[in-house]
């Protein structure tokens, strides 16, 4: 199945830490979703707005077991389109933290964010944000 991922899970080593193996990651984003910052990350509907992420292939069995964790359990699968940098664009399943239960500012978490973002190659503009999300 494809997961769009747009927090810490985009690291590679992370997932395979977990025992996840993802495969044909590609970098693309989301329309219509802006990126918060909590305790933990979460994308939230904003008409306008885009987030950036990582798309991979993962087995249902494999995006079942990484958030049956207690800190992601509150994470809620919902179909996106992700739009990729060669233009075409693929349908995936993004977890998402529901509004209500963001709280808090986790300034580690942003800095790490930021440095896979950049690794990554994410547009100056989006890099931005996570700095602003992260004070």
């Amino acid at each position: 199945m494809k997961v769009f991922f747009y927090g810490l899970f985009m690291d590679g080593p992370l997932l395979a830490s977990k025992g996840i193996t993802p495969t044909d990651a590609a970098i693309g984003y989301v329309d219509d979703f802006a990126l918060h910052i909590g305790e933990r990350a979460t994308l939230l509907p904003a008409a306008g707005e885009c987030a950036y992420g990582v798309v991979v292939d993962i087995s249902p069995d494999e995006a079942k077991a990484l958030y049956a964790a207690e800190s992601v359990a509150d994470y809620r699968a919902e179909p996106v389109t992700v739009q990729l940098a060669d233009g075409a664009s693929v349908k995936a399943a993004c977890y998402n933290l529901p509004g209500d239960k963001v709280t808090g500012v986790n300034k580690d978490y942003a800095k790490s964010l930021l440095s896979l973002a950049e690794t990554l190659g994410f547009p100056a503009s989006y890099l931005d944000q996570i700095r602003l999300a992260g004070k």
